[in-house]
């Protein structure tokens, strides 16, 4: 099989041809030939205004609900999810039904992604059943193929349970995703705590938890001399946290969704149910010094935080609705649309391609001749509306909204993906 793309314009900080407008030749899931112009027959010729490439996108927190919950995500509709938003890997949380906190689980979800496109790489719980009571078998399924742990969406409340974990996880170079949330300080709340929850009657949540439950982490992380990711940072005081623990020298990585960095709880005003996340939506202020993280390498990855939730669970008051969205078919169009003029794109393909593969040590080509096919295409000129999904659910409050930016598909290996 023959691939031509032409007039593509590369973003990709460890290619020889980064930031050119090249034309490259693929045969048979292999990088041929690049050059300025290629004179070639393909079987496939890829072309789009504004056409740009980088190495695959990588997703690191995303819940495919299998096994379990499959009426919300299955993982052969989640990996459809991630292709159509120009991810090529995805990491899945554990919070399934058997949670991931074995060995069998993590092949089975292993199992059900064989053959697929976009590759995925499962979290296996920091506890057993993710109860944040005792420690699972993490080094077995790290062995088996786990590449980071959590307890996903219930972070872990007990100090020295995490301790342990960050110890633990020492042994093999293992890395930890934690969402920074304090229990006891966010139970009962709907959103953010501030002007807006107070004139909307709403109970709040404030900064606080979040960033005391940081506190803790750094400095269990400083005790520990581990490696810890937080994902989901949500105010201006926990990218501050997270640059001075780098400046002191932690093994820290942070990332953030794209909806923390599009929104601010002004939108709570409308009382729509698909706002309803976990860390909430924070103000104007917290968004642009998120924003500012991420320009300046604070923040270094993008996680979509992909949730999907039945009708059922948003259709409801408010206060008994579930959390979450599903934004990873439009991850890419809500950030160009929110960040074109403030973060530039090489920043911007940075935190979505080459730092999650660092951080997590996935092992990924570039785009240069000889190298295997592991790639996103993507526009700056045009643009997404979405008015339907490959997911199962559709809590995503972006769709059928005309946003700037398009993922035009994904290449891995002998296998081509594009959106319509």
């Amino acid at each position: 099989m023959t691939i031509l793309i032409r007039g593509a314009k590369v973003i990709d900080g460890s290619s020889p041809h980064h930031l050119d407008t090249v034309d490259i030749f693929i045969e048979n899931g292999i990088v041929q030939s690049i050059a300025k112009k290629l004179e070639k027959q393909a079987d496939t010729v890829i072309e789009a205004e504004g056409l740009h490439i980088s190495n695959g996108w990588t997703d690191i927190f995303a819940d495919y609900r299998e096994p379990g919950f499959e009426h919300k995500e299955t993982i052969a509709s989640g990996l459809a999810s991630a292709a159509a938003g120009g991810f090529t890997a995805v990491l899945t949380v554990p919070n399934t039904n058997p949670t991931v906190c074995s060995k069998s689980v993590v092949q089975y979800i292993l199992k059900q992604a064989e053959g697929n496109a976009v590759s995925v790489h499962p979290i296996g719980s920091i506890s057993n059943n993710i109860e944040g009571k005792n420690l699972a078998e993490m080094l077995d399924m790290h062995t088996h193929g786990a590449v980071a742990f959590s307890d996903g969406w219930k972070p872990i409340q007990n100090a020295n349970l995490m301790l342990k974990a960050l110890e633990y996880v020492k042994a093999f170079d293992g890395t930890l995703i934690e969402i920074p949330c304090d229990a006891t300080l966010s139970s009962g709340g709907l959103m953010h705590e501030g002007i807006e929850s107070t004139q909307l009657g709403m109970p709040g949540i404030p900064s606080l938890a979040e960033t005391l439950h940081l506190h803790r982490n750094i400095e269990l992380l400083r005790y520990t001399d581990s490696k810890l990711h937080i994902t989901g940072i949500s105010c201006a005081e926990s990218v501050t946290m997270i640059r001075n623990a780098k400046a002191d020298g932690l093994n820290i990585t942070c990332s953030v969704t794209p909806y923390h960095l599009a929104l601010n709880d002004e939108i709570m005003r409308t009382y729509n149910s698909a706002y309803k996340v976990m860390p909430p939506i924070r103000t104007e202020n917290d968004r642009k010094a998120l924003v500012e993280g991420l320009k300046d390498g604070t923040i270094d990855c993008i996680a979509a935080h992909h949730r999907p939730q039945e009708w059922d669970a948003k259709a409801k008051e408010f206060e008994y609705a579930s959390d979450g969205m599903n934004v990873q078919e439009n991850t890419f169009a809500i950030l160009y649309n929110t960040v074109k003029n403030e973060v530039p794109l090489e920043r911007l393909v940075d935190a979505l391609s080459q730092k999650p593969n660092e951080i997590f040590d996935l092992n990924k080509g570039s785009v240069k001749e000889d190298d295997a096919v592991d790639f996103t295409l993507f526009s700056t000129a045009e643009q997404t509306n979405l008015n339907g999904l490959k997911s199962k659910s559709a809590n995503n409050p972006f769709l059928n909204k005309e946003l700037a930016g398009k993922v035009i598909g994904i290449l891995k290996g002998n296998q081509v993906i594009l959106n319509n």
